[in-house]
């Protein structure tokens, strides 16, 4: 049974886990972590954990588009990620939701131009899972493009933003980010994702948006504003620490090879 989020936190401002409203859980990520693919990472959200290996670009059989590479995407959940034991095949519909989804993202966000009549396979192996599972996953993809080489004009960050809605007009009704697997059991929530702008001066554009779960509009909208605002500065964050992850990888293969 979930933790009454809504109560505790009129009561403490802290949620279930200890956190503020704002804040982040403990984010780790690596690249090239297996040499036997084109590119691969793993990232880790909290409890939430996601390896990503990428196949291509390499020559695509049977494709119908002559002018643009195709982004394929294959997602799998293990069976002890979750603590019903739970086995996700190939043909659940959440599982078909994840694959569409981000191969829609990358294949709108890469400049899959540059290779014609050719494929690239996206393969993420959810390891454990506790929240946030799209945004997670879009995360390791991009730092496995990244490790590909795959010309991109940012990395895509993504994150998750719920609102803890007020049932007694008395407990304040404030947007949280970055949900774990309780929260997003009792609260609306939505999984977004951002690229950075071209230059200083220009916003983030918002690439993905998923609305996981319904929400009670009210209040001229102000109620999913408050959720999204969270979520793309939340981005903002997690790009940043990817970002850190990709240059200190980079100085270590300089390192190694002065």
């Amino acid at each position: 049974m979930p933790l009454d989020t809504a109560s505790t936190y009129g009561q403490t401002l802290l949620r279930s886990d200890g956190r503020r409203w704002n804040e982040l859980r403990r984010i780790s990520a690596s690249i090239s972590t297996q040499s036997s693919t084109d590119g691969s990472s793993q990232f880790v959200m909290g409890n939430t954990v996601v390896v990503c290996n990428i196949v291509g670009p390499r020559e695509g059989r049977g494709q119908r588009d002559t002018n643009n590479a195709l982004i394929e995407t294959e997602v799998t959940v293990a069976p002890f990620a979750q603590t019903d034991r739970r086995r996700r095949m190939k043909g659940d519909k959440r599982v078909q939701e994840l694959q569409t989804t981000i191969s829609s993202a990358f294949q709108a966000h890469l400049f899959t131009h540059l290779y014609p009549r050719s494929s690239i396979t996206i393969s993420l192996h959810v390891l454990s899972l506790d929240g946030a599972l799209l945004a997670s996953c879009l995360n390791a993809a991009s730092l496995a493009l990244v490790d590909a080489g795959v010309p991109m004009p940012s990395i895509l960050a993504a994150v998750t933003s719920g609102m803890i809605t007020s049932t007694d007009g008395i407990t304040p009704s404030d947007p949280i980010l970055d949900l774990n697997n309780s929260e997003e059991l009792e609260l609306p929530f939505l999984s977004v994702g951002t690229v950075a702008g071209l230059s200083e001066h220009q916003e983030d554009k918002v690439s993905v948006l998923i609305m996981e779960s319904r929400i009670q509009i009210g209040q001229n909208g102000k109620k999913l504003e408050a959720m999204l605002a969270v979520g793309v500065d939340g981005c903002k964050q997690v790009r940043t620490i990817m970002e850190e992850v990709v240059r200190t990888h980079g100085i270590r293969i300089l390192r190694g090879r002065k």
